[in-house]
């Protein structure tokens, strides 16, 4: 076995998210494009004796809010592929954090990623005895995009994936919010918004002119095609977002839109420069916790070297 091994994991943003009705099995139907940006968590995993079991540790900054134990992505990620190795998983896990923490980013996703990157590498596990994205799927739908990594169009739950032609490089200022939001509790307000209005979900689908300004690398034609289903849910929870998005628009952004369920609200920007302007001038906002610039799209979950 190799001694260690390390890998880093991109966080996402949703450039479109278009839900359909719940299904029977309590989920929905979705049409997102996934896009990875610059905000990377490193996982790292070194062999331990043996019988000593499979252990987490996590910092960085939301560190305290993350489980350690099998509530921890990563470390049901890690059982569950030495499970189908028929392997013991005897290892100490070292998380990383510098994706946002409960911020519609797939952090947790994104740790699950690396872990069987990590856990494939360090067992030797071959890719046609375990397929990891497979196994990504069950662990959570955004856990095989966070494998993959570029821009995608994922649909299903969001874990059967199609690559995008994606020409350039995007700039992002991703402001992240003092509160938090729950994934299920936004779909739920959703639900209930279409219901009190009467509304029929429809099938998801993406607007053709976001994955033309996709194909172009057009910035600001991508700016005006963002769209998100669930940020009118996200709104109603958290009314203090609308500020945020406004404050963005107001500043110059080409575009702007709430991350998955929120609460980061994720602003493109025309260029570095203008990224980095952006985020100044966004920190006086007083919802605002932290602001990131980031760019995409970037790899998914990848081995680095020392």
């Amino acid at each position: 076995m190799s001694p260690a091994v390390r890998v880093r994991v991109p966080g996402k943003v949703n450039l479109a998210l278009a839900v359909g009705p719940r299904r029977a099995d309590g989920y929905h139907d979705l049409a997102t494009v996934f896009h990875a940006v610059s905000l990377f968590d490193e996982v790292s995993i070194t062999p331990a004796e043996p019988g000593s079991g499979l252990r987490v540790s996590v910092e960085g900054e939301g560190a305290d809010l993350i489980a350690s134990g099998p509530g921890n992505l990563a470390h049901r990620a890690l059982a569950m592929l030495a499970d189908r190795a028929g392997l013991p998983c005897d290892v100490d896990v070292a998380v990383r954090k510098a994706i946002p923490v409960a911020a519609g980013m797939a952090g947790g996703s994104a740790d699950a990623a690396a872990a069987l990157v990590a856990g494939a590498a360090l067992w030797r596990v071959r890719a046609d005895d375990v397929d990891l994205a497979s196994l990504g799927a069950e662990l959570g739908s955004d856990v095989p995009f966070a494998l993959r990594g570029g821009t995608a169009v994922g649909t299903g739950r969001g874990e059967r994936l199609t690559p995008v032609l994606s020409r350039g490089t995007f700039h992002w200022v991703l402001a992240l919010s003092r509160t938090t939001l729950s994934t299920p509790a936004v779909y739920a307000e959703l639900d209930r918004l279409r219901e009190a209005r009467g509304d029929a979900a429809t099938p998801p689908a993406i607007a053709d002119a976001l994955m033309q300004a996709l194909r172009d690398g057009d910035a600001h034609a991508l700016g005006g095609a963002l769209s998100n289903d669930l940020q009118e849910a996200a709104l109603s929870l958290r009314p203090e977002l609308a500020r945020v998005l406004e404050a963005g628009n107001d500043l110059g952004a080409l575009g702007s839109v709430v991350s998955g369920s929120g609460p980061t609200c994720a602003f493109l920007a025309r260029d570095g420069e203008h990224a980095l302007d952006l985020a100044a001038s966004l920190t006086a906002t007083p919802e605002i916790r932290s602001v990131r610039c980031a760019t995409g799209p970037v790899p998914g979950a990848r081995i680095i070297a020392d």
